[in-house]
């Protein structure tokens, strides 16, 4: 993702989203304050909407508000109506169609079994399929998102307990998925068959935690204890904590994506430290792509590492001749063209002593549109750089995703229309080049691919989806892409 695009409102954002960050925890007393934490430091995976589930052993408390965690959940008045020793949360961004209460999660249900809450990192590729048959079978729907299909799946189900119910329906969906659930008597975590979304298990104070990714965690000071691992459902109650594997077990294929964006730089991934692993990156690309030059510059801040990593490499110093303005919001109003030109500005500005007279080696992690690509590199050649060699630090990417990254639709992506050539005459560098796919694996401490069996799950430079695609099937491609992320 570049870091230039001018916010979700501008409708060529050149930025691939997250869509979800989820947190749970069982048996504090001051559990919604601790969960508002969690969400603070996952607020990189949704910037957009904030909820909270609590239970205090009697009834159900849910607080659900547009914008950030900060904006609702710092307030002393919003955590003392959400009581109880147990509670749920999540961030989220929408995609087509924008926010809407109704889909800020966690979604909320009465069933015959007690109340359940439950929030969703992910994207079912089955989800709409099933919500069509559900809604013909007489199923009134509340939300557009697919996380509400479980809570229907689940409600319906013929077996007579609680997990065997939840079983039920995770057994009919597609995709990948993190979820975290709340009943009056469990915590709930659930992670698909090929563990393609996070989630990790954590304790503090003698109570289980369930989050994303480890820096929530480490925010409120509780100790990691393991991943979740793919297919497993994990049941947290007075009792402890119970494993539950229900599929099929098969080879792991997390998210790529979780390394090269997605999470936090001090997070730790599957055993990996993600500030390494971006390191690595940048060293690995300096291999594969060297080229001579007066100064390595990042793109922050999500090419600050590979950067580094590139610098340490190559040898060419590390400078910061882009510097980013913290403090302008995302909702600045763009009135006219000519002002969003500008927008860019706004958030970034060169650093002319920096890049003056220079070669410049411009790092970045990724490309999407190009759109932004567009604007970083002119701006460097209106700080008077002499040559701007780009770098990306992942492979190009040629496939949209339907596991919960918002991305364009092929058409859109600009290394599915373009060659390698075309593409660095379009950001206008004097040179472009990308990490290879083997450079990645590599840099995860692999040999290279294993094309018999990815340890990752990479469509979105292979096109390799390790799922069906249910949705997909008889609608345009423009069409259920559109269609799959309102859902979600």
């Amino acid at each position: 993702m570049t870091a230039l695009d001018n916010g979700p409102d501008d409708a060529a954002s050149d930025i691939l989203r997250e869509k979800c960050g989820v947190f749970g925890i069982f048996g504090h007393p001051d559990a919604a304050a601790i969960t508002a934490l969690g969400l603070h430091a996952l607020q990189h995976r949704g910037e957009e909407a904030a909820g909270i589930v609590s239970f205090d052993g009697g009834r159900f408390h849910s607080e659900r508000r547009l914008g950030l965690v900060g904006d609702t959940f710092s307030r002393k008045d919003v955590i003392e109506r959400l009581p109880g020793n147990a509670a749920v949360g999540h961030v989220r961004y929408s995609t087509t169609g924008g926010t809407i209460l109704r889909n800020v999660q966690p979604l909320f249900a009465e069933l015959d079994a007690g109340g359940l809450a439950i929030a969703h990192n992910g994207n079912l590729t089955n989800g709409l399929t099933l919500r069509r048959d559900l809604i013909r079978k007489g199923a009134i729907c509340q939300s557009t998102s697919d996380t509400e299909v479980v809570l229907h799946l689940v409600a319906r189900s013929l077996r007579s307990r609680f997990i065997d119910r939840f079983i039920d329906a995770l057994s009919q969906i597609e995709g990948a998925y993190s979820f975290v659930g709340l009943t009056n008597k469990k915590l709930i975590g659930a992670r698909d068959p090929l563990g393609i979304r996070p989630l990790v298990l954590g304790e503090f104070n003698g109570c289980y935690v369930l989050a994303s990714e480890t820096c929530a965690l480490d925010i409120i000071g509780a100790k990691f204890i393991r991943d979740i691992e793919n297919g497993e459902i994990v049941l947290i109650s007075d009792k402890g904590i119970q494993s539950i594997k229900p599929f099929e077990s098969v080879a792991p294929r997390p998210c790529i994506f979780e390394y090269i964006y997605f999470s936090r730089p001090d997070s730790v991934v599957h055993g990996r430290n993600v500030y390494d692993v971006r390191k690595r990156f940048g060293a690995e690309l300096a291999h594969e792509s060297g080229v001579e030059a007066d100064v390595v510059v990042p793109v922050p801040d999500s090419g600050v590492p590979a950067a580094i990593g590139f610098s340490q490499a190559s040898g060419i110093p590390y400078e910061l001749g882009i510097i980013r303005n913290h403090y302008v919001g995302r909702t600045f109003i763009q009135p006219s063209q000519a002002i969003r030109e500008l927008g860019v500005r706004m958030k970034h500005s060169a650093n002319r002593a920096i890049i003056e007279g220079k070669r410049i080696v411009l790092l970045d992690d990724s490309i999407v549109r190009g759109t932004t690509s567009v604007k970083i590199v002119r701006m460097m050649r209106e700080a008077g750089a002499k040559e701007v060699h780009f770098r990306i630090a992942s492979p190009p990417i040629t496939h949209p995703d339907y596991y919960g990254i918002d991305t364009p639709n092929r058409d859109n992506l600009l290394a599915a229309r373009m060659n390698l050539a075309e593409m660095r005459d379009y950001v206008g560098a004097d040179s472009l080049a990308f990490l290879s796919v083997d450079g990645v694996y590599r840099a995860c401490g692999y040999a290279g691919r294993n094309n018999a069996q990815p340890q990752f799950t990479d469509h979105c430079f292979t096109g390799d989806y390790p799922t069906p695609l249910t949705d997909l099937i008889g609608e345009s491609a423009k069409q259920t892409i559109s269609m799959l992320a309102e859902a979600s």
